[in-house]
Parts: structure tokens; sequence; C-alpha cells
């Protein structure tokens, strides 16, 4: 796996620092709004790790482009298990910051990694409920017997079925395009954010796994760390963040951003500055 550290301005080498995991959103990479969060989170003393996804960036992994749920959660224990070992980062506190799919991630990670002694998100997805929609469950199960026939047709050496994450061009996208899918477009496929290492690819036979994840199923059980999460009034996606809420029988806060929607919250100055100061408090507070 591949990560960037982000260290404060001053950093002593022999103090002991809080350290965080910020985990990025599907179809994205550590350069993005992880490594912004991450940077901003250094620039206010603590020690900040964002990394590539296992299959994704620059980090090893097969097959290539892979988004599987389960390595996602593991790859946050895996960043958990690198920042124990610098003699500098205090073991006892450490924090993960999820955006996206990735705060679903450290949601689920969370209730059973037990070296995580906060948790936060910005807009907040679970994949898997996000993947499952509203669709009846035929639907779901077509869905899956395609996967199904596409992974045989690749195990005996049919090419690779990729998707995208959003929309590739302008011409995709026209006055039925879901909000949230519009500002993926802008953020990802235009100079705003757009990075080589984020090819807006998945493979297909990701969506088995994709399906069956809950990033909720054991939070009312496990889930007893602080909790936070930020998430824009005017996002598509808050009722992830309000499910997390409600679940939750440790301590909790959501925290609405005015006027931000979901993509908003990973880059425009606007509304990062509000949501950083607030994390720096929660865990400031709770590591």
């Amino acid at each position: 796996m591949a990560g960037n550290l982000y260290l404060p301005e001053g950093f002593d080498e022999s103090k002991k620092y809080s350290g965080i995991v910020v985990v990025h959103p599907g179809g994205g990479v550590k350069e993005q709004t992880a490594g912004v969060y991450a940077q901003k989170l250094s620039d206010n003393g603590f020690v900040a790790l964002a990394f590539d996804a296992s299959c994704q960036g620059e980090s090893e992994g097969k097959p290539r482009l892979l988004e599987d749920p389960y390595a996602r959660v593991e790859d946050v224990r895996c960043a958990v298990d690198y920042l124990t070992t610098l003699a500098y980062v205090d073991q006892e506190k450490i924090g993960a910051l999820g955006i996206c799919a990735g705060g679903g991630y450290v949601v689920a990670a969370a209730p059973t990694e037990r070296r995580i002694k906060a948790v936060a998100t910005v807009s907040a997805v679970d994949i898997g409920a996000m993947f499952r929609g509203e669709a009846s469950v035929e639907t779901q199960l077509q869905t899956l017997e395609a996967v199904a026939k596409q992974r045989t047709a690749e195990a005996n050496g049919t090419e690779v079925n990729l998707q995208t994450w959003a929309p590739d061009t302008l011409e995709e996208i026209d006055e039925n395009t879901p909000v949230l899918m519009r500002e993926a477009y802008d953020y990802y496929r235009t100079a705003r954010a757009q990075h080589p290492n984020s090819t807006n690819r998945f493979k297909f036979t990701s969506v088995d796994k994709i399906m069956s994840f809950s990033a909720s199923s054991q939070i009312s059980i496990y889930l007893t760390q602080p909790m936070l999460l930020i998430v824009g009034t005017e996002a598509d996606t808050r009722g992830y963040s309000d499910q997390f809420y409600a679940l939750s029988n440790g301590p909790k806060e959501l925290f609405e951003v005015e006027g931000a929607t979901h993509i908003a919250m990973y880059d425009i100055p606007e509304y990062v500055g509000q949501a950083v100061p607030k994390l720096t408090d929660f865990f400031g507070k709770n590591l």
C-alpha cells in the first residue's frame, strides 16, 4: 500500500503526536480530497496519513481497480498498523476520518478496530446501501446474475468489464443526471481535481461484494468511540449520516454545513474551512 504522511509544522521526532488515518472516496486517490484534509489536519498539529486503497492508485494488489469494501475496511486497519510503528505517534491516540465511501469504511472498521479511539466522516456514504438503492430484490438479483456471468467469462479469458464511477464527459450529462453525478464529473474529470491515478473506473465484478456490504451493521452493538458526522445541508447523501447517527449508542455529533452539497465538502474552501476546525476540536478532545 502507498500513502502520503503529513507531519505538523515544527515536527519534532522526539515528541508524541496523535495520528489520524484519512480514507478516500470510492474512485478517489490520496492526492485528492483525502490529501486536502490530511494536510489541513497536519497543519493543526496531527500526524495524518492519506493512502490509496489496495488495488488502486499507487498501491499494489490485483485485480486492478477492484472496489472490495471488505478489503477497504482491512486497509483502514493496515493504515492503523503503520501508524503504530511510528515512534512519534501515540498508539493510544489514533483516529480515523473517512470521506464519502471512505466514511462508510471507517464507520464499518471502528466498531471492531478498537485502536481507533475516535471516528469522523465527511459526506459519509454506505456504498453497499447506495448500490442496492431502491431497486427491487428481483432487479438486484438480475445484477448479481450478470456479475456472476462476467466473473466466469473473465476467468476464462474474456476482457475485463470496467464501469465508470461518474460521467466521463460533459456530453454524458443532461437534465436527468443526478446532482451527485454532475458534481462528480466536475470534481473527478476536470482540472478541479482530476488526477492520472483516479481513472474513474472500477471492475464490474466488484459489485457482488459491494452489494453484500453494510457499513452500519455493527454500529449499535460495538461503536462506542466518539463519532463526528459532518454533512452539507444540501447533500443528497445526507441520509447515510443521519442513519449512522441514529444507530450509534456512543458519544456522537452530527455537524451540518449550511449550503454545502456532497462534493462541495471535498475541496471548496468555504465549506472545508468549516469542517476542519470542527475536526480539529473533535480529535483534539477525543485523542
